[in-house]
């Protein structure tokens, strides 16, 4: 029996949902909703009586105090004028659905029947507005629904049925299908590579001959029929395309480049972008540094902590999935990443969660049409990251917001995570894990669906009102916080002998990589427990559904393992075992639906190949703009403060909680309001210890416009000093490159400046190679992710090519040996001197200020390790010696922002004379103020410690700007001794904190 129960809050309470609709609804569209109620919906399909219902509804989804709930319509009860119903699509995961169903099990302390289902959604009764229809319908399509994944039905109050309401809406599955295995024949390259196209299997040409020859080899061929198989079937070419897939197998970073430098006519062959760039200094270091315990191979890196703990840490992206559905995507790429450091080693604790986001402009109003506007789809993405944090109990530490039209194509969405694990687990070190022949293959966590299975959901179906709407995941956050305690607490049992994650590819990958390690498997399909029936055997493979790890236990362990999980209540299904065979074995109902030699997937594939065809930016045109020395610098400051790269994101950072498991230290906001991002953060992941954790990123896309190789040097360099002015040790940094890159094969229709775009990813590695070898940084963990482009709509439906800008993250840690001796950046007391470390010269190209009057430039600013150093282990000592009150990195939007930022953040005045700041050859006030030159910071000193500093820095390039002012009014004369600014701190403050908001969207 079906039924339908609506909840609301009691009408005289406030509903701050509803009072958020209203507020976008007048921000997104200009149009006034004076009030507006939601109801919470719970469609329940169970054979539950009716004694039962009524008990259920009052004990567990109703609060008597502030809610009332009927198995009646609701909306009677209130005077509104148009009603809004939203719901997800069948197939699509509903976390809320499911915790209902186990809310309903415990409380009646027995088991539901698998066939008994709760399926969430919202009525949303818009009251007291005088909008039509057509508005209704856009406020639903473009602010309430997501048509890839919700369905959504408007009712106007004169057409209400108040007996029926919305009615029964069951977003069942139903598929209908009886799962087959298909053999295919492929008897020539172009078939398969038809069948490739369209199976959207994504096969390179290159491989396509060599998998062909593989299933023609006569040894196969007899192996093969022993177990019943002649033809490839389609488990096994989804099961390779899985493998030789650029996300699992990093062709691309793996290629050959033939670079060529059109300027000089000089050739070079780099080979292997992975092996030489990222790998070979890794390796060297590792061996210079005992503190790097893992890297290279496991989910996440992993480095020493202290001497009983070891820290994990990786990066990761989402950006397709959150292009198409931001809320889904965002929240599956956190849940995702978090799943990394749980599979690392043995398994690691979770302690941090890091965000990026790069995003078309927030008020874009131009002609192309992205599937979401940018102001929704950043909405989105925020509210995904904020669940898969807040509500699987990890602080969101961390985090960076870039706003360029190139992210209009396709938006960037990293994520990363950071974990803690015991150096030893039954006196073995917790990184070693290897699954062995003869352990037990077990499924851990949800269930496979047709969840990200790479675009070829129901390919032989055609869609309906129960088709699953299978190629978006949507991350359960609180089913995978019960499986990482579940197997934290087997991991401590030593119950475990590996574990890795289901992330890309699913089992196919998880399962695929791992067979490598123990010489082979044998996995029985039709013991995987699925989310609905009628899954094909191939779909079970490579379904990416989410909340899902791949386990090894010993048979021995089996029983307690399975005890564990049953008191944790979360799913664990014995699906296969490890054997010594040589043989990835799939059957699925006793019959063979796979049978690959695990060699073939190691050997015989060609080398990817690229051209890469590099100018000077001089040769490409650009130059350095003539700009007249402006008169109002103060305005120029205010107006910098606000502008969308450089404002405040509070509103973004108070969404995340960063003080669940209480180990914050130095916070992301700091300052008197707790409201201007610091630096670095620092956590104290072991509460008895006094030794801290600093975590940094930085990232610069506008200076790749002029060379990727000096942007991946600003980020580098950015994060070193930004652990460094909160207390961290240049000799333990560790990083994480999380690159993400626009096409870079060369077509002269499709991608005509592919071969500049691969020169620009040469550089960008070789960029990333020197600088980790100069400072010293083994790269712990990494990612690319290739095709940031995206085809959009424009005004009359032509299609539009939008690339994203060559974008690289650099995420870097490390250890605070005191946090007692931390640092944070704002000024601290009247009667401090200011000073400027390191010299500034004239390098606009790709700044805020060249960007503010429209201009790139081409004095793009450059690092020099052998002149930094020195002066960063001086920094380094100053702080352990406790001679510096505040310390600032100086980074996007050069002295002048970030000495206002650290002036908002203390809420006091300064006294600055530029004359002081080293330079580099004679520089215009301008270029002092607003040059992004890498090496400097700013920081302040306390008077009594004002000759001790000046001292300890001694033939460094440094600075006396002047005093921290009690007067709240920032002032800065030039070289002639001229005030060229002089602001209020509060109207400076005002300034930034301004959040970028945009007017309405009117009609776009």
């Amino acid at each position: 029996m079906a039924v339908r129960l609506e909840i609301a809050l009691k009408p005289h309470l406030f509903d701050a949902e509803g009072f958020e609709l209203c507020r976008k609804i007048r921000d997104y569209f200009g149009w006034h909703v004076e009030e507006a109620r939601v109801l919470r919906v719970i469609m329940l399909e169970t054979g539950l009586s009716a004694e039962e219902l009524e008990a259920v509804r009052t004990e567990i989804f109703t609060n008597p105090v502030s809610q009332v709930s009927s198995f009646q319509p609701l909306a009677t009860a209130f005077d509104f004028q148009w009603a809004i119903w939203v719901g997800y699509r069948p197939g699509v995961r509903d976390t809320a659905g499911s915790v209902a169903l186990e809310a309903i099990a415990d409380y009646l302390r027995r088991p539901l029947s698998r066939h008994d289902a709760a399926y969430t959604s919202k009525v949303f009764l818009l009251q007291r507005c005088s909008l039509d229809r057509s508005q209704v319908e856009t406020i639903a399509r473009e602010l309430l629904a997501n048509d890839i994944i919700q369905q959504w039905r408007v009712f106007a109050r004169h057409d209400w049925n108040p007996d029926e309401g919305i009615g029964i809406i069951l977003p069942k599955v139903e598929l209908r299908h009886t799962p087959t295995v298909e053999t295919i024949a492929i008897e020539s390259d172009e078939e398969l590579k038809a069948l490739s196209d369209a199976r959207h299997l994504a096969l390179n040409p290159q491989d396509i001959p060599v998998i062909r020859r593989y299933f023609l080899r006569p040894e196969v061929l007899r192996e093969r029929a022993l177990v019943g198989l002649n033809r490839p079937t389609d488990v096994e070419l989804e099961a390779i395309s899985q493998a030789r897939s650029d996300h699992c197998n990093h062709n691309t970073f793996r290629g050959l480049f033939l670079y060529k430098d059109l300027d000089s006519g000089q050739e070079t062959v780099v080979n292997n972008l992975f092996k030489t760039c990222i790998e070979a200094p890794t390796l060297a270091l590792q061996a210079q540094k005992d503190w790097v315990v893992s890297v290279l191979w496991d989910n996440a890196g992993a480095a020493r902590f202290d001497e009983d703990h070891l820290y994990v840490i990786t990066g990761e992206t989402h950006n397709s999935p959150s292009t198409m559905e931001a809320y889904g995507g965002a929240l599956t790429g956190i849940v995702g990443v978090y799943r990394d450091p749980m599979g690392t080693g043995k398994g690691s604790r979770l302690i941090a969660g890091l965000y990026g986001y790069c995003v078309g402009p927030r008020a874009y109003a131009g002609p192309l049409r992205p599937h979401l506007h940018p102001r929704r789809l950043l909405d989105g993405v925020v509210e995904g990251v904020r669940d898969g944090g807040n509500k699987h109990g990890v602080p969101t530490v961390f985090g960076n917001l870039f706003h360029h039209p190139s992210y209009l194509g396709k938006c960037l969405v990293f994520v990363a995570a950071i974990g803690l694990m015991p150096r030893t687990i039954g006196g073995e070190p917790s990184e070693h894990k290897k699954p062995n022949p003869g352990d037990i293959i077990i499924m851990a966590g949800g269930r496979v669906g047709k969840d990200g299975i790479h675009g070829v959901t129901a390919s032989s179906e055609s869609y309906s009102e129960h088709t699953p709407a299978g190629h978006v995941q949507i991350g359960d956050p609180y089913t995978q916080k019960k499986m990482h305690d579940f197997l934290l607490e087997a991991r401590d049992e030593g119950l475990i002998t590996f574990i890795t994650d289901n992330g890309g590819g699913g089992l196919s990958s998880s399962i695929g990589e791992s067979a490598h390690l123990a010489g082979g498997a044998r996995v029985a399909l039709d013991r995987v427990p699925l989310k609905y029936e009628g899954l094909d055997v191939w779909e079970i493979w490579v379904s990416e559904s989410q909340e899902r790890m791949t386990v090894a236990v010993r048979p021995e362990n089996l029983d307690r393992f399975m005890e564990l999980a049953a008191l944790h209540e979360v799913e664990c299904t014995a699906i296969g075992h490890y054997e010594a065979t040589g043989k990835l074995h799939l059957t699925y109902h006793g019959k063979t639906c796979a049978y690959l030699d695990l060699s073939f997937f190691r050997e015989d594939f060609p080398q990817w190949q690229f051209e890469a065809h590099w100018r000077s930016p001089t040769s490409r045109g650009l130059t350095e703009p003539v700009m007249s020395e402006p008169t109002a610098y103060g305005r120029i400051l205010t107006e910098l403060l606000g502008s969308p790269n450089l404002c405040s994101r509070e509103w973004i950072h108070r969404q995340y909680d960063h003080e669940v498991q209480g180990t914050s230290v130095i916070k992301f906001l700091v300052g008197r309001r707790r409201d201007v991002p610091n630096d670095a953060a620092v956590l104290r992941p072991v509460l008895t210890s006094r030794r801290g954790l600093a975590v940094t990123q930085a990232l610069h896309p506008t200076y790749g416009q002029i060379d990727t190789y000096h942007m991946v040097e600003a980020s580098i360099d950015e994060c070193v000093r930004r652990l460094l002015a909160v207390g961290g040790l240049l000799d333990e940094m560790g990083g994480v490159d999380n690159f993400c890159w626009p096409s870079i094969q060369y077509d002269s229709k499709q991608n005509p400046d592919g071969r500049y775009k691969a020169a620009q990813l040469v550089r960008a590695n070789w960029a990333l190679r020197d600088m980790c070898l100069a400072y010293g940084i083994p790269l712990l963990s990494g990612k690319d992710s290739m095709y940031v482009d995206g085809h959009l709509p424009g005004l009359y439906g032509e299609r539009h090519k939008v690339s994203g800008l060559p974008t690289m993250l650099f995420t870097a840690t490390s250890i605070v040996e005191d946090i007692e001796q931390c640092l944070t950046m704002d000024l601290k007391m009247p009667e401090d001197w200011v000073y400027v470390l390191g010299t500034t010269r004239h390098e606009l190209g790709g700044s805020e200020y060249y960007e503010k009057f429209g201009y790139v430039g081409l004095s793009v600013p450059k690092a020099d390790p052998e002149k930094f150093i020195p002066l960063y282990r001086a920094v380094e000592a100053a702080v352990r010696k406790g001679l510096l009150a505040s310390c600032r990195a100086v980074g996007r939007g050069g002295l002048a922002v970030h000495g206002a930022l650290m002036a908002i953040a203390g809420e006091l005045g300064m006294d600055w004379d530029l004359d002081a700041v080293p330079v580099e050859g004679h520089l215009s006030t301008a270029t002092v103020l607003f040059s992004e030159s890498l090496g400097r910071f700013l920081v302040t000193v306390a008077p009594e410690h004002r000759e001790a500093f000046e001292s300890h820095f001694r033939g460094f390039p440094l600075g006396c700007l002047g005093k921290v002012c009690e007067r709240p009014v920032w002032t800065v004369r030039d070289a002639s001794g001229r005030v060229v600014l002089e602001e209020p701190v509060e109207a400076l403050g005002k300034a930034w904190r301004f959040e970028g908001a945009a007017g309405p969207l009117g009609e776009w």
